[in-house]
């Protein structure tokens, strides 16, 4: 008699697919934030300004902007199987091509490759992951995602950052296409075919644009990310220049930044359904004090560590409330409000990048933090004065 396992207790096999998955989210977010851990080097090697060099994490984010919705309507009735295997070999390759870029135009059209499977990846990642999950564990599939890609920020980017030290920073993008390359074989031997059910259509967008809430949670998120990444762009070159720290405890802050993600997340699953409305001030408020205090918590090692301790608390508390917040007011759409999300999310670390370049190279790169603080502020008081208000429903 064949035995069956309880749903209570599916079998280790059953979670191989969203295992193969949560691989891949780490592989594609080590590689979307990599350049600011390398952005130094890249502009040493080709002898360009940190500026220049940091369009390199502008264009990426914009290409992930716009191509987000257009390119999911494109391969919308693909089978799933297929489609991640395709984007997965184009990740792959494009990283092959950074490793030998011979040039920055060269490294700049990898790194747009490199988007593109991106803008893809991140649309159908989440909704994959609980169609293949064991029944009843589609939360646990996402929470495993989320963990995927918080380690990318605790391990990942450190870790391909001591690489391009001590190797040069084409032996990272070159170790990033080798293990983008092992999760494609795990993915080609464990994941199932799974039927496009074709959910993302371009007539739900203006019903979505037509509820408040989600245009408020857009509009605050542009201007949130966009001061976030003002700052946090360029944060390895300030550290180095303005704090004087070294490679070594660069890496180590850095490794810190993304750890403290994984206190927010317990945090927010545990507290988060009792004050949801003190989660959103702290995450807003925190990203803002965060940095416009930036270039004075640099005076000394304990205040640098604090202060980079209460930012990566503060950003990745940002995502886990404003994302809950989109899936609360948009149940029957909420791929295409994800996809919009993401596309404004990229959008802001673009413009953060860019308006960084050009206090980096308009003032000096020590004012990064009250360029990027005085935009959040703003984006506090429309928090304050007309968002939560809505989401409250205290108007």
């Amino acid at each position: 008699m064949k035995r069956t396992l309880s749903p209570s207790l599916p079998s280790l096999h059953a979670w191989i697919p969203v295992l193969a998955l949560t691989c891949a989210a780490f592989v594609f977010n080590t590689s979307e934030f990599i350049p600011i851990g390398l952005l130094s080097d890249i502009a040493r090697d080709f002898g360009i300004s940190e500026a220049t060099a940091g369009l390199l994490i502008t264009v990426y984010a914009w290409v992930v902007a716009v191509a987000s919705l257009p390119l999911m309507l494109l391969v919308a009735r693909l089978e799933y199987r297929k489609l991640l295997l395709a984007i997965v070999a184009l990740f792959v390759g494009s990283h092959l091509l950074s490793a030998v870029a011979a040039s920055y135009a060269t490294l700049m059209i990898s790194r747009i490759g490199v988007a593109c499977s991106h803008a893809i990846f991140w649309s159908i990642t989440t909704p994959l992951a609980v169609r293949v999950a064991p029944a009843g564990r589609g939360s646990t599939a996402l929470g495993m995602i989320i963990t995927g890609t918080s380690i990318a920020m605790i391990v990942g980017l450190p870790l391909g950052r001591v690489v391009g030290l001590h190797a040069g920073w084409r032996m990272t993008f070159l170790y990033i296409a080798i293990a983008a390359a092992l999760v494609w074989l795990l993915l080609a031997r464990s994941f199932p075919r799974v039927r496009s059910d074709n959910a993302i259509s371009l007539r739900e967008v203006p019903h979505l644009l037509e509820r408040p809430q989600l245009l408020g949670i857009y509009l605050l998120t542009l201007l949130l990310i966009t001061a976030h990444y003002t700052g946090y762009s360029y944060i390895e070159p300030f550290l180095q220049q303005t704090a004087g720290m070294n490679d070594t405890q660069i890496t180590l802050l850095l490794t810190l930044f993304g750890a403290v993600g994984i206190l927010a997340s317990i945090l927010f699953s545990r507290y988060f359904g009792r004050a949801p409305k003190r989660f959103a001030y702290g995450a807003v408020g925190g990203v803002a004090a965060a940095l416009l205090l930036l270039r004075g918590a640099v005076l000394t090692p304990v205040t640098t560590v604090a202060l980079c301790l209460l930012w990566g608390l503060a950003a990745t508390l940002y995502n886990l409330v404003f994302q809950s917040e989109i899936i609360r007011f948009a149940p029957q759409s909420t791929a295409v409000a994800m996809s919009v999300y993401s596309g404004i999310f990229n959008l802001g670390i673009g413009s953060g990048a860019l308006l960084g370049g050009f206090v980096c190279s308009g003032l000096t790169i020590a004012w990064i933090g009250y360029a990027g603080g005085f935009i959040a502020l703003v984006a506090g008081i429309f928090c304050h004065r007309w968002l939560l208000p809505r989401l409250t429903g205290k108007e």
